[in-house]
C-alpha cells in the first residue's frame, strides 16, 4: 500500500507508481517522436566534447557488484565532486551540438542523459526510488522525466526529450535502451565509463549483452520466458511483438541462453525493479 503526504495528488501519484512498478498494467511508454531541430549535424566535423570529468566521477562513485549490477554511491558524493558534476553538465549545455558529427552527438546525448539522471537523484537524495521524485509537470505525472532540466542551443530539454525525441527517433537503435540509465536496479547498468564517439557502438553492444544475459533482462523459469518490462514498454523498438523481442534476445544471448530461447515462442511475463541502484546504505 502506498502512503502519501500529498492528499489526492499524492494518492494519484501513488497509483501511478504502482502502475509503473508493474503491480498493475503499465501505462503506455512515450512514443519516439522526432524533434526535427536535432537532426542537424556536421558529418565532416572534427569537434570533440570532453567527457573526462564524467569519467572521473564514475570512477569514484560507480560500484560494480558481484551480482552483475552496477550501483552508485550517491550518499558518498562530496560537495567538491557535486561541483565538478555541475561544471561538466554546464559545459555540455554550451556545446555546439548541431555542429558535431553523428557519432559525437550520440556520445553527447547519452552522457548528458546519464549525468542529468545522477544529478536529479543527488538533488533529491535520500530516496528509495526515482519514481518518488515527482517533479514532472502535469496532474498525472510521476518521476522526473518530464521536467525541463537543461537548456541547449536555446531549447529547454527534459530527460524524455533526450530519450524519446532525440535518441530513439534519430538513431532508431534498440541498444539505446541499454545506455540511458534510470537509476534503478531493474535498469540496464550505468556504464562505468563515458560513451565516446569511437567507442559508443561497442559499448552499446556490450550493454545489450550484459543485460540480456542477466536475470533481470531475460530468464527462463518453469519453461516460461520472463523478461524485463523494458521489452514490454518499448516492444515497438524490439520488433513489435513477442517474436521480435525473442529474436533480439537471441542476437545478444550467450550460447546457453540462445539454445533455450530456441524453444520459446512467446513471453510469459515481464517485471521491473524500481528500487534505487544505491551502493551501500543511504546517507543520514
Amino acid at each position: 500500500m502506498i502512503r502519501s503526504r500529498y492528499g489526492i495528488h499524492g494518492f494519484l501519484s501513488g497509483v501511478l507508481v504502482l502502475l509503473f512498478a508493474g503491480a498493475l498494467p503499465a501505462l503506455a511508454a512515450p512514443k519516439a517522436e522526432l524533434w526535427g531541430k536535432w537532426l542537424a549535424h556536421a558529418p565532416a566535423s572534427a569537434v570533440r566534447v570532453d567527457h573526462a570529468a564524467w569519467g572521473k566521477f564514475l570512477a569514484v562513485y560507480l560500484i560494480r557488484g558481484s551480482d552483475g549490477i552496477n550501483r552508485f554511491a550517491y550518499g558518498k558524493v562530496t560537495g567538491g565532486d557535486r561541483k565538478i558534476l555541475e561544471e561538466y553538465i554546464a559545459r555540455l549545455a554550451s556545446a555546439p551540438v548541431r555542429r558535431l558529427n553523428r557519432k559525437e552527438q550520440l556520445a553527447f546525448w547519452i552522457n548528458l542523459y546519464n549525468a542529468l539522471t545522477v544529478r536529479v537523484i543527488l538533488d533529491h537524495y535520500p530516496t528509495g526510488s526515482i519514481l518518488k521524485i515527482s517533479i514532472s509537470p502535469g496532474w498525472f505525472s510521476v518521476g522526473p522525466w518530464g521536467k525541463k532540466l537543461i537548456e541547449i542551443e536555446g531549447e529547454k530539454l527534459s530527460l524524455d526529450d533526450i530519450e524519446h525525441r532525440i535518441l530513439r527517433p534519430i538513431w532508431k537503435d534498440p541498444r539505446i535502451h541499454y545506455a540511458v540509465n534510470c537509476a534503478s536496479i531493474g535498469c540496464p547498468n550505468l556504464a562505468a565509463k563515458p560513451y565516446l564517439a569511437e567507442s559508443a557502438d561497442a559499448m552499446l553492444t556490450e550493454g545489450a549483452q550484459a543485460y540480456v544475459n542477466h536475470p533481470r533482462g531475460a530468464r527462463i523459469a518453469e519453461g516460461g520466458l520472463l523478461v524485463s518490462s523494458i521489452y514490454h514498454w518499448y516492444k515497438s523498438d524490439f520488433g513489435g511483438d513477442d517474436a521480435g523481442v525473442i529474436r533480439h534476445l537471441k542476437k545478444y544471448a550467450a550460447p546457453a541462453l540462445r539454445r533455450r530461447l530456441g524453444k520459446i515462442e512467446e513471453i510469459a511475463d515481464h517485471g521491473y525493479d524500481w528500487a534505487l541502484n544505491e551502493a551501500g546504505p543511504p546517507a543520514n
